[in-house]
């Protein structure tokens, strides 16, 4: 993570996949094309239902699902389109490059990035980093931080 592009964490408290998807709409508003989005969370920790929510704030109606097997999945939006990337299996340089996502960053589009920690080195310096931590088994903590936060301290 790039420490010097944070301030305060926001911190939220999700008691269902619906407001998961709810917290994530909120702060889609909140965003301007180019953002990158780069989750972290283990299997089931609802990161596909944030980039739901994700889609859902930037008016894209597609049905939005992991994209573990394509590694990318493009959405369009009015704005902008989102790209819902999956970097599990990206374990070297040329797997990432393999993926496109450097050619992706310069679309002006949205990228989300699940298992993000596989590129942390590859990220730009505002990403905006969602943890979600499964408290319960429907219970997530949900902490936004880096990017602008000013941009999205109103979720």
């Amino acid at each position: 993570m790039n420490e010097k592009n944070l301030s305060a964490p926001l911190e939220f408290i999700s008691n269902s996949p619906n407001e998961t998807e709810n917290i994530a709409a909120e702060l889609a508003k909140k965003l301007a094309p180019g953002s990158v989005i780069a989750f972290t969370g283990g299997f089931g920790a609802g990161k596909t239902a944030f980039v739901r929510g994700l889609a859902a704030g930037l008016g894209i109606d597609d049905d939005v699902s992991s994209p573990t097997f394509a590694l990318v999945h493009e959405y369009k939006g009015k704005k902008a389109s989102l790209y819902h990337f999956d970097m599990y299996r990206v374990e070297s340089w040329d797997s990432l490059y393999s993926t496109g996502f450097f050619d992706y960053l310069d679309m002006g589009g949205f990228l989300a990035v699940e298992w993000s920690e596989n590129i942390s080195a590859a990220l730009p310096e505002n990403t905006i980093f969602v943890s979600i931590e499964v408290l319960d088994e429907n219970i997530r903590r949900i902490t936004v931080t880096g990017g602008d936060n000013t941009e999205y301290s109103g979720c």
